[in-house]
């Protein structure tokens, strides 16, 4: 597995990390025993970055990750939780009060005195310009309840705004085969300023596995059901924010690119998509969710992939260009 620093958090964590969103059932239902069983397959596969929030599962994520890393002591695992959509998205909510209601929960959740990283979780366009926001979270490091503390976002502009803010240590955001432009301003900013990135939703929603086909299914209780309009979060969460169509479409031209790449022979797919979104520069780590023990290996397979050759990085820009960008580019 590949390593990487963790932006300003000086922390080094594998290249592959773990989303656990899925543990928080809000993908449908996962047993404790089987979350267990995806963080173990996960560290012993290399991975040393677990992604959490505080409202996945309205805490069960946390909960599970929190009880797991007690009973493996020991470990180098850094865990990112995330803040911020436990109350009405109203800036006037992103209060130091707010604030220390809040880690207090995942840090009774985690179990720890310290949390590794905390990221405000998609908060109002405007908490990103507060100057009290960036104060508060600073005092929260301070008093010793965050170690350091990062943006989780929905458009660059929002990602390039964090940027310029000292105490920024990360900025998680989707980045993809068919979400691509961070790439154009936002990974070249946060290298210059030695912030991280944190590539979330790296499969698309599971359309990058290349398993999908226009009349697939899923349950009524998966947000690839219910969000596909946006109406529960921002739609550009589900699916990438692409038509679930040309999203099937496009993945199968993916999967079409392994066979003239020397350095995916023997990978599915998901590896492939992974490791390319891990294998670009100013990446961090990128977080894929998993459900079982296989996915989850899988994944962190993707961390040790050779080099992509740049003609399948030429190959992958000109499936977004005539798939993608004219829809996807102006709006996040």
């Amino acid at each position: 597995m590949k390593t990487r620093t963790l932006g300003r958090t000086g922390r080094t964590v594998s290249v592959i990390g773990l989303g656990t969103w899925q543990l928080g059932a809000d993908w449908g239902e996962v047993s404790e025993q089987d979350a267990r069983a995806v963080l173990d397959a996960s560290a012993a596969a290399g991975v040393t970055l677990f992604d959490t929030a505080d409202v996945y599962g309205d805490g069960r994520s946390e909960k599970i990750i929190g009880g797991y890393l007690a009973d493996n002591t020991g470990h180098s695992i850094t865990v990112a939780t995330k803040m911020g959509r436990r109350d009405d998205q109203d800036a006037a909510n992103f209060t130091l009060a707010k604030f220390r209601e809040w880690t207090d929960r995942s840090r009774s959740n985690l179990r720890v005195d310290t949390l590794d990283l905390v990221q405000l979780h998609c908060p109002p366009t405007s908490v990103f310009s507060s100057d009290a926001v960036y104060d508060a979270l600073d005092t929260l490091v301070s008093d010793g309840a965050i170690a350091n503390y990062g943006v989780s976002v929905e458009t660059a502009d929002e990602a390039l705004t964090a940027i310029g803010r000292p105490g920024v240590a990360t900025v998680q955001l989707i980045l993809n085969a068919f979400r691509l432009k961070p790439l154009d301003a936002v990974l070249p900013a946060a290298l210059d300023a030695g912030v991280g990135i944190i590539a979330r939703v790296p499969l698309a929603s599971g359309l990058l596995s290349g398993r999908y086909t226009a009349d697939t299914t899923f349950p009524a209780d998966d947000h690839r059901t219910y969000n596909r309009d946006g109406s529960s979060f921002d739609v550009g969460e589900t699916f990438s924010g692409v038509d679930f169509g040309q999203g099937v479409r496009a993945a199968q031209e993916f999967a079409a690119l392994l066979a003239d790449e020397p350095a995916t022979a023997g990978l599915s797919t998901a590896q492939a998509a992974l490791a390319w979104v891990a294998q670009l520069d100013g990446v961090s780590a990128v977080i894929p969710g998993a459900r079982n023990v296989g996915q989850a290996e899988s994944n962190a397979g993707a961390g040790s992939v050779p080099q992509l050759s740049p003609a399948f990085s030429l190959a992958v820009n000109d499936i977004y260009d005539r798939y993608f960008r004219q829809a996807v580019h102006p709006r996040w």
